[in-house]
């Protein structure tokens, strides 16, 4: 039995969630998996599958009520077979920094580089299709470049890709990665052993600070956090304490406006503002304890 996939190219990632939102909460029928890709700066794209077609004027009809520019709308009819491969297949790899990161169709493509990191769209979050992946990549892969680091927290690790690009680019570091969402901790364990660091990498189910490991590893070289600004707000006098003088701590899951509001926490916490990285409406920002 064939699926339906429904398609909406966006100008920019702000309006690119909103779609995602709109299509997330169909109910007649329900999506089976939507995806949200960056096409080409700035534009995204919302993809959706069904195992019956949706009512594209319909759906029309509540895109445009969140925007105009969200009306066009398609509907492609895929064989059942092969509808995971062909929405892996349409996300080009992404060059972040040295970095790399692809999905399995491109593997024998980038296999013998070592900051290519393999990691596949799913369940959760961060495949380095998001700018704010991107980002948080960039700015590790610059500061690698510098120095070099013994402890690493990667901080809501999503998929693990950026506990295991620490990995990668730190081979000497010690690296942890948590997640409260166990979806989460068990996709970054599987990515772990796909790209062959599972040995130097932990992946712990924790909030926060809250765990026997992390304050025993404590304090952290370099700590890398892409959540929320909220979170990251909240967040910000445990990593004062989690961390030592010069020691770095990468913040992203920010929208251009709300950066500023975040770096003022931190530097009212006892950190300096280092570097701001923007893309797509997305900030990251490095701070360093002083």
């Amino acid at each position: 039995m064939p699926l339906f996939k429904l398609r909406v190219e966006v100008p920019d990632l702000e309006l690119g969630r909103a779609a995602s939102d709109i299509i997330e909460n169909l109910t007649e029928p329900a999506p089976l998996a939507v995806t949200l890709f960056e096409l080409h700066p700035p534009t995204f794209v919302a993809e959706a599958y069904f195992d019956e077609p949706p009512d594209l004027d319909e759906v029309k009809r509540r895109l445009a009520g969140r925007d105009g520019r969200l009306a066009e709308a398609s509907i492609e009819e895929v064989p059942e077979q092969n509808w995971v491969a062909l929405s892996q297949a349409a996300l080009p790899p992404i060059a972040a920094g040295r970095f790399v990161v692809h999905g399995s169709h491109d593997r024998a493509r980038f296999a013998l580089r070592r900051l290519a990191l393999e990691i596949e769209a799913g369940e959760a979050f961060g495949s380095g299709h998001n700018a704010t992946t991107a980002l948080c990549l960039e700015a590790l892969d610059a500061l690698a470049r510098r120095r070099s680091f013994r402890r690493v927290l990667d901080l809501g690790c999503g998929s693990g890709v950026l506990a295991i690009a620490a990995a990668r680019v730190a081979p000497a570091a010690r690296v942890l990665a948590t997640d409260s969402d166990p979806v989460a901790v068990a996709t970054a364990l599987d990515n772990a052993r796909l790209n062959r660091v599972a040995g130097r990498l932990q992946v712990l189910d924790a909030t926060g600070f809250r765990h026997p490991v992390l304050r025993r590893t404590q304090p952290f070289d370099l700590v890398l956090a892409n959540v929320l600004p909220g979170p990251l707000i909240d967040l910000a006098p445990a990593l004062r304490g989690a961390t030592r003088s010069g020691s770095a701590v990468v913040l992203s899951g920010l929208l251009n406006h709300q950066a500023g509001e975040v770096a003022a926490a931190y530097c009212a916490t006892g950190f300096r503002l280092l570097r701001r990285l923007q893309r797509s409406g997305w900030t990251a920002l490095v701070v360093v304890r002083r």
